[in-house]
């Protein structure tokens, strides 16, 4: 999927949008757009690695007790049992994918 095929997620201010873009048995890959001062609350999952892949705009990340700005491009990964999340700061938009897969 290009980036010109992915849906036109357009999030208010402090909200966010998502698309699921892959649904199988083990993977999941979901689109979030997040409106300026939009976020999703840190939260963690024990049973599966997640991988941030920010595609435009800028994103604060928190992992556990620690917080990074991030730019597009950029990838960002969440180990299991790291609680995560990410807000935007920005007045513009912030897409990103995450992608939940269990380890062979």
């Amino acid at each position: 999927m290009s980036l010109n095929e992915l849906p036109d997620l357009t999030p208010d201010r402090g909200s966010v949008e998502t698309a699921e873009l892959v649904v199988e048995d083990d993977v999941l890959v979901k689109l979030f757009a997040l409106g300026p001062d939009g976020a999703f609350d840190p939260h963690v999952h024990d049973d599966c690695e997640n991988v941030f892949h920010l595609l435009e705009g800028e994103v604060v990340v928190t992992q556990d007790d620690t917080e990074e700005t991030v730019s597009a491009p950029a990838v960002v990964h969440n180990s299991r049992g790291v609680t995560h999340g990410a807000r935007n700061e920005t007045d513009g938009r912030a897409l990103l994918t995450a992608s939940l897969c269990p380890l062979p």
